[in-house]
Parts: C-alpha cells; sequence; structure tokens
C-alpha cells in the first residue's frame, strides 16, 4: 500500500460507540505517538465538541477531523485514499454504511466495523469481493461482540484442539454464560431494521434462513443445521440453554471463517450457539420472553411500540454500568473418536458486552489492520480468517479480554 496520510480514520466518531472508541484509541495510543489517526463524520461541529471532550479545548496535538456524509461517494473515497485502514461504527450499516465499503474496496483501504446484521454482510460480499481482491483492501465485519468472541473463541479451542490432539473437531458448541449489559440502542435499530426489512422483502427472508449464505459462492452448503427456537436440555454442560439472540450472525461468521481458511475443521464442520440457563422454567421463559418480542418486531406497529421503550442508537450506559458489565463465552469442542479427549475454551470480557468491550475490540481490530503483517491478501474477511494469531494476544493484553481452556466437566 502506497503511504498514506493516517492510519487510521474512525468513521461515526460523533456517536456513542464511535466515542467510546475514540476515547479508547487516545488512551491506549494518544493522539501523537505511533498510531496517526483522525475522526470523521457528517457534521463538523459534533466532530469538535467530540475533540473538545477527548483532548479539550486547544490541546497540544489536536486530532484531525474529516467531514463526510456516509452517502457522499466523492467523500468517502477522497477519505479512504487518505488513510490506511477505516474504522466505521455508523449503523445500521445497510442504511448508512454501504458507500463507505464500496469506497474502502476501490481504493484499496482496509476497513473492519461492527455490524451483526448478516444480510448486509452478505450483500456486501456479493458486491465487492472481486474489487477488494485486485485493490487488496481486506475488509473485516462484524469485528464487536458480534462476532470476535464467538469466531475467535471457536478459532482458539480448535489450534487447542490441534496442538494437544493432532485433529481438528467437526462440532463445536458456543455457549454464552454469565453476562452483565445493557441492550446497545445501535443493535436494536440494527435488528428492528433487519425485520421490517425483511417484512417486505421474500428474498431477504429467505436469506436469514439460509445456514450458509456467508459461505463463498462457488463453496457448497455444509451439513443440514437448524437454527434453536426453543429451550433444549445440553449433555455436555449439563445445561438447560435457550436461543440467543447474536446466534444468527455468529454462527454464519464462524462457518464462513472454515470456508476461507481452506475448511481445516472440515466440511462437515458444525457450529451452534445458545445461552446457558441456570434451570429449565429460567430457559422457558427467556425463550418465551424472546418469542413475545420477535413477534411484537415483526410487523410495523409493534415496532413502534418498542422504539418507545428500548435504547435510542446514541444512547448507552454511563461509565459505571460499562465498567460493571462482563461476560463469558464457552466454546465445547468435541474430539471426533473419543469424547474424553474434548476440548473447552472460555472467553472472557472485563466490560459490558456491547459497548465496553465492543469498543475495545474494534479499536484493537483497526490497529492490527494499520500494523500488523497482513496474512491474507484483498477480500471480505472475518475476524478469525484475517487476523486471529495477532488480534487475541492484542485483545488480552489491552482490551481486558481472555482465551483459556478450562477442565471440560
Amino acid at each position: 500500500m502506497p503511504e498514506r496520510t493516517y492510519d487510521i480514520v474512525l468513521f461515526g466518531a460523533t456517536g456513542f460507540t464511535g466515542q467510546l472508541v475514540a476515547e479508547y484509541l487516545l488512551e491506549r495510543y494518544g493522539s501523537d505517538g505511533e498510531i496517526r489517526w483522525a475522526l470523521a463524520g457528517r457534521n463538523t461541529a459534533k466532530l469538535e465538541a467530540v475533540r473538545q471532550a477527548l483532548q479539550g479545548v486547544k490541546p497540544a496535538k489536536p486530532l484531525t477531523l474529516i467531514t463526510a456524509d456516509s452517502s457522499d461517494g466523492e467523500a468517502l473515497s477522497s477519505l479512504a485514499k487518505h488513510t490506511r485502514v477505516v474504522c466505521s461504527t455508523v449503523g445500521p450499516y445497510a442504511r448508512h454504511g454501504s458507500e463507505l465499503v464500496a469506497a474502502c474496496a476501490a481504493e484499496g483501504t482496509d476497513y473492519c466495523d461492527l455490524t451483526g446484521e448478516v444480510h448486509w454482510v452478505a450483500r456486501m460480499i456479493e458486491s465487492h469481493q472481486k474489487t477488494a481482491q485486485e485493490t487488496g483492501a481486506r475488509i473485516v465485519h462484524s469485528c464487536g461482540f458480534d462476532s470476535i468472541p464467538s469466531d475467535l473463541g471457536n478459532w482458539f479451542v480448535q489450534q487447542a484442539m490441534e496442538d494437544q490432539h493432532g485433529v481438528s473437531a467437526a462440532r463445536v458448541r458456543g455457549r454464552v454464560g454469565k453476562t452483565r449489559g445493557a441492550a446497545s440502542g445501535g443493535t436494536v435499530a440494527s435488528l428492528l431494521g433487519v425485520l421490517e426489512d425483511a417484512g417486505r422483502d421474500p428474498a431477504l427472508r429467505r436469506l436469514l434462513k439460509d445456514k450458509y449464505c456467508l459461505y463463498p459462492s462457488q463453496e457448497s452448503p455444509g451439513p443440514v443445521v437448524t437454527d434453536q427456537q426453543t429451550p433444549i436440555f445440553d449433555p455436555c454442560f449439563e445445561q438447560w440453554t435457550t436461543p440467543f439472540v447474536m446466534a444468527l450472525i455468529n454462527e454464519r461468521v464462524v462457518r464462513r471463517s472454515n470456508a476461507l481458511l481452506g475448511f481445516p475443521w472440515g466440511r462437515e464442520f458444525n457450529y451452534d450457539e445458545s445461552q446457558l440457563c441456570t434451570s429449565r422454567a429460567q430457559a422457558l421463559a427467556i425463550s418465551i420472553g424472546m418469542g413475545a418480542a420477535m413477534f411484537t418486531a415483526s410487523n410495523s406497529l409493534g415496532r413502534n411500540l418498542l422504539t418507545r421503550w428500548l435504547p435510542k442508537p446514541g444512547e448507552g450506559p454511563d461509565q459505571d454500568a460499562r465498567e460493571r458489565g462482563f461476560f463469558e463465552l464457552y466454546f465445547h469442542a468435541e474430539h471426533p473418536e473419543d469424547s474424553a479427549k474434548s476440548l473447552r475454551a472460555r472467553v472472557t470480557g472485563d466490560r459490558d458486552p456491547g459497548y465496553g468491550s465492543t469498543s475495545r475490540m474494534l479499536g484493537e481490530t483497526a490497529v492490527c489492520l494499520a500494523q500488523d503483517p497482513a496474512t491474507v491478501d484483498g477480500g471480505l474477511w472475518t475476524p478469525a480468517s484475517a487476523l486471529a494469531s495477532a488480534l487475541i494476544p492484542r485483545l488480552e493484553q489491552n482490551a481486558g479480554l481472555q482465551f483459556s481452556l478450562v477442565p471440560s466437566q
């Protein structure tokens, strides 16, 4: 890549999550250190307010401000030309993110975001894979709580299985354990947007049901799988489980990683994800509540009612709530021949998943793209397929995540 003015441009810096990413980058890397970075958004006055909140009124080394609207293709192309990496927090991405991905793909600029919108990711792959391969742009979606813990957790336990037993696991069970954190307003808006679009688009409904919708187009689907919709008792964990709302994106990202890496875990590899519960009653209550919420959100009247009560984009918990939050996920890798050799990994985060940890995960992904040697060529990648070996140490050292093996019984 030719020399560029910036290493990272944070696009969407005036939003709630964007400000948290900016705060993290400034705290960790400063404004005049090894990372040359800038703040970008559509409103100069708001960008200035963010900079003042971060650096004071007259900082010695002020962060550069770049004004560009998410619908202005010319401005976005100029932005992409001048940076090595674009880090985007502008969602819902299906509404506000497509022009930026197109600009990065065309200009050979690496890119990362927080999207959990599986249909939009599928569209970006179809639209920009060829261009990104030609220009060398590495486009990496879903670099927050969706889907870094799931994608890298599976990669981590599979590496351990290879190291200890010389085989891969044909099945990995992802299970969400204890968490504390408020729902993200941006995530809520994205989910409601997907449901609204699906309500009027039969093709989108079919895509959302496709468990391999993020597979490379030249690859045949893997084994038949179904999304969990009811409480199920998991004998491996000896606990009841209930559907996990983020499984819709996380499972598909993990399957895509397997394909992009050349099927190291086999073409019959199956990854499923659900939430651990303390009892059957809890699992049933969560399942019913989730089903009721999805039914309500599936029609316009219900969505209008929900938007009055759920957090709005740009809203989020205060600093104390973010710092008191946490999450844990488990990954049970089944040995293909001897269940006694199955392995279990645990991934934890020391901030709330939707904001505190997510902002750090995204920030470190951007720095990883900007600083660490590339292990893949241009194209649309997943976190694990593009960055796992370099990103996991960064997340452990800087972002409060831990990856470890734990007893499976």
